[in-house]
């Protein structure tokens, strides 16, 4: 009589899957940029109509265009999720002792905005410009570096709380708040007509393919 096998631990998506996903979202995201730069009719068309729309939901509703700015310029901030980076970097050097992933993750976060800064001054798209603004903003659009920093800051940290193996309860809270966080820039950003939609979009494509990029390096080093 065979002894029933026992069940075993899951494993992580084989490296191969995660290469696989990384070469789709370059592709989505070089196709995104293309599109944007040339200025496609139908692209930009839907882009005005989500502003022109957004933009008259902001204007008639004050109190939510200021709990819109109070996320974006302090909450989700490019800063603020940068300092939280640097709070985490700090926290694996001195307290994990694991001193070349804090490295990783300091590296990853910094040519992370560089790519975003890169990309600003190649594609060098203007804002949305309204008589009546309801907020402000500086350097070119696409991508939107809120939505591209929160995407790959919240991702790189998911996937560190998953690596050092915390509680279910953890990891889905974690989850939960990367979600909402991810989401919620991108949102803040459109209704505050400082971006367009795509500008969000291709800020989100390019912080998950920066996440998928480092976590592989890292797996090369710890697989």
């Amino acid at each position: 009589m065979q002894t029933p096998p026992v069940d075993s631990p899951p494993t992580e998506p084989r490296p191969r899957t995660a290469l696989g996903a990384a070469w789709v979202l370059a592709v989505c995201s070089a196709l995104l940029l293309t599109l944007v730069a040339v200025e496609w009719g139908p692209l930009i068309r839907l882009d005005d109509d989500i502003a022109t729309t957004t933009h008259r939901w902001a204007v008639d509703e004050p109190g939510v265009t200021q709990v819109m700015r109070v996320l974006t310029d302090w909450v989700w901030d490019t800063w603020t999720m940068r300092l939280l980076c640097a709070v985490v970097v700090l926290w694996l050097w001195f307290r994990r002792g694991d001193r070349w992933t804090a490295v990783w993750l300091g590296a990853a976060c910094l040519l992370g905005s560089l790519l975003q800064q890169v990309l600003k001054a190649a594609v060098d798209r203007p804002r949305p410009v309204w008589p009546d603004p309801v907020d402000s903003a500086h350097y070119a659009a696409f991508p939107s570096g809120h939505a591209m920093t929160a995407t790959f800051v919240c991702g790189l940290l998911v996937w560190l709380v998953h690596y050092y193996g915390a509680s279910p309860a953890l990891r889905r809270a974690a989850w939960a708040v990367a979600a909402v966080s991810v989401a919620g820039v991108g949102v803040t950003r459109v209704w505050l007509g400082v971006h367009w939609a795509t500008d969000v979009a291709g800020g989100w494509l390019l912080g998950v393919l920066v996440t998928v990029a480092a976590v592989l390096v890292h797996r090369r080093r710890h697989p």
